[in-house]
This record gives C-alpha cells, structure tokens and sequence, in this order.
C-alpha cells in the first residue's frame, strides 16, 4: 500500500503518467499491492523515488554497454586527468576538477579504467543521481569523491543494507553470496548487482543476465570439490530517496520560484 501525507492514493492517477509496461510502472504496482505500506510526505518524493530508481538502471545499462571492464583493486586503472589512483587501488578526485567532469569522464572514456564490482555500482549510483541534480547541487554535495567499494560511498546517499526485505524492487542493489569461493580467486567471493526489473540483474564483469546465469558463474570459482553453491541474498542496499529528494526540492524550487518572479 502507499500512503501519500498519511493518506491512502488511488494509484492510477500516478501509474496514468507512465507507459505500460514501464519501470515506473512496475515500481508502483509493486509498492501499492504490497502488505506493507509504503509512506511517503509528498507526490514528490515518491515521483522523485521512482525517478532516481529509474536513473541508476540507465545508469548501469550504460556503465554495461561501455569499456570499462573488471579487475581487483591491485590491477586498478583510471584517467590521471580526472583521477588520481591511489596506492590501495582507489580513486581519488584530483584538485581543481569538478566532480560532475570526473563521473561523467568515466562514461566518456571508459576504456581508461577499470576495478571491482562494488566500486563499479558506487559509479552507477553517483552516474544516476548527477542524471538527475543539477550540476551545481551535485557538485556541492560531493566535492571529494574517492571511489573504492562501499566504505567510502559519500553518506549523503544514506545508503542502508536491508535484510530480509519484504518487496524486491527494480534498482535495488542485490548480492550474490559465494561461500566456498576458491581462495585463490577471492574476487569472486560474491557479486553485487542491480535488480534491473523483469528478472534481470547488472553486476560488473558478468553483465546483464538472470540469477541464475550469474550463481552459474560463481559456481565456476568455487573450491575444488563445494558443495554448497553461490546464492542470492535475502537483502537490498537501497539510498535514502527521501533525503535526496528533499535535498533536490529544496535546492530547485527556489531557483524556479525565482525565475517564475
């Protein structure tokens, strides 16, 4: 169900907005037909919610139609224009760029890098939201941005690991466990992955594929002689779509009331 300020909504007044068949579409007859409910303080925030879950799915329909490819983080790579690479493997925004130039650098020439998987989902995420911001909100929200995995993710993403979710949602970032993975290629420890809709997830160095392709996968790095074969997780990492909208609303509202005077 989706309360909307408390109340309940008819649905079809936002679904009416959306081609059949589309993300948001999904999105909303999933939230709505739901045991749990779903609330939220505005229309905004929830045509802001599907509009960034959208976002990050175009995002990593890009990042996998384009070159940059895997690698551990010892064989990392990236564009000493926009980036510095740092002994651990990471990289570190350079002085004077603005982090709009570097994020896009990456789509633009994505043959100059290349790391692992986590990383590359930090990518779609700040890809997808500089989709949506405007350069300038952007750029004053994350003016040193250091890619490497998960940890250094800037905390106003508000990202949080939800275990046990009772709805799986298109945009929802999704891990793939691989407990016997053979030590000698810890790499393939697991794979987190975008929920793409439709059955389908994006995970860096796989691809766009089934579940059932990507634990086949894993399966291939297992130690010699597993038993027990690579699955997918009861759990989501999901931002925080209300604080970045509301961050989006108060950064762009004033500004069009100011143009409208």
């Amino acid at each position: 169900m989706i309360k909307i300020a408390g109340n309940s909504i008819d649905t079809n007044t936002i679904t009416s907005k959306y081609m059949q068949d589309s993300i948001e579409r999904n999105i909303v007859s999933i939230l709505a037909t739901s045991s749990e409910v779903y609330n939220y303080a505005s229309q905004n925030q929830l045509n802001f919610e599907l509009k960034l879950r959208k976002s990050i799915i175009n995002a990593a329909k890009d990042l996998d139609r384009s070159r940059f490819s895997f690698s551990v983080f010892r064989k990392s790579k990236c564009n000493p224009d926009y980036w510095k690479r740092t002994d651990e493997g990471g990289f570190a925004l350079k002085s004077g760029i603005k982090p709009s130039d570097a994020i896009k650098d990456i789509y633009i020439h994505s043959s100059s890098y290349r790391t692992e998987c986590a990383t590359a989902m930090v990518i779609v995420y700040y890809k997808a939201l500089l989709d949506i911001y405007p350069e300038e909100l952007f750029n004053k929200l994350f003016p040193r941005i250091y890619l490497m995995g998960w940890q250094h993710l800037d905390s106003d993403f508000g990202i949080v690991d939800y275990i046990n979710v009772k709805d799986y949602l298109p945009a929802d970032c999704r891990y793939f466990r691989n407990p016997q993975v053979d030590p000698m290629s810890p790499e393939w420890q697991g794979e987190n992955a975008f929920d793409m809709g439709n059955g389908l997830y994006y995970g860096h160095g796989i691809g766009i594929t089934s579940a059932e392709k990507i634990i086949n996968e894993l399966n291939k790095k297992r130690v010699s002689g597993a038993e027990i074969s690579a699955y997918l997780m009861k759990s989501a990492k999901r931002p925080n779509f209300k604080s970045l909208s509301n961050k989006y609303y108060s950064f762009t509202q004033p500004v069009q009331e100011a143009i409208a005077h």
